[in-house]
C-alpha cells in the first residue's frame, strides 16, 4: 500500500495475507485508494487486487460466529468461526440479513452484521 497512486509514492504497508477483504474508495488510472478492515486507507494497484469478493469475521476475541446450513436463525450449523477468519463471499441479496459464504470447504450462511466485507444493504451476485 502506497500513500499516493503511483510507484514514486513510498510504500506505507506490506500486506501478508492473501483475499484479506477491501472497500475501494476511489480510483485514478491504473490506482484504487482502499480501505482495509482496521481502517488503514492507501493506494494499491489494480492487478494486486482480485476479482471475488472475501469477508472477514468480526467479533471480540474468544467469541465464535455460527456458519449456518439455510438463511434462518435455527438452520443447522455447518462450522463455527473465529474472529479473523476470512472466507468468499457468494451472495447477498438487498436487504437480507444474510449471506452465502464459503470458507476452505464449508459453504452456508452467516450474518451479515457478524462479517466485514459487505455494505448493509448492498447485493453481491
Amino acid at each position: 500500500m502506497r500513500s499516493g497512486p503511483g510507484t514514486r509514492f513510498p510504500i506505507e504497508w506490506t500486506y501478508q495475507r492473501r483475499e484479506l477483504p477491501v472497500e475501494i474508495l476511489r480510483e485514478f488510472e491504473l490506482w484504487r485508494r482502499i480501505r482495509d478492515p482496521d481502517g488503514t486507507e492507501g493506494w494499491v494497484h489494480q492487478s494486486t487486487l482480485m476479482g471475488r469478493r472475501s469477508f472477514i469475521v468480526r467479533g471480540a476475541p474468544g467469541t465464535e460466529v455460527t456458519l449456518r446450513r439455510r438463511a434462518e436463525e435455527q438452520a443447522p450449523p455447518v462450522a463455527r468461526l473465529r474472529p479473523g477468519v476470512v472466507g468468499r463471499l457468494r451472495a447477498c441479496e438487498v436487504d437480507s440479513p444474510w449471506c452465502e459464504v464459503q470458507v476452505g470447504e464449508h459453504r452456508g450462511f452467516i450474518k451479515r452484521a457478524d462479517i466485514w466485507g459487505v455494505g448493509p444493504t448492498e447485493e453481491v451476485k
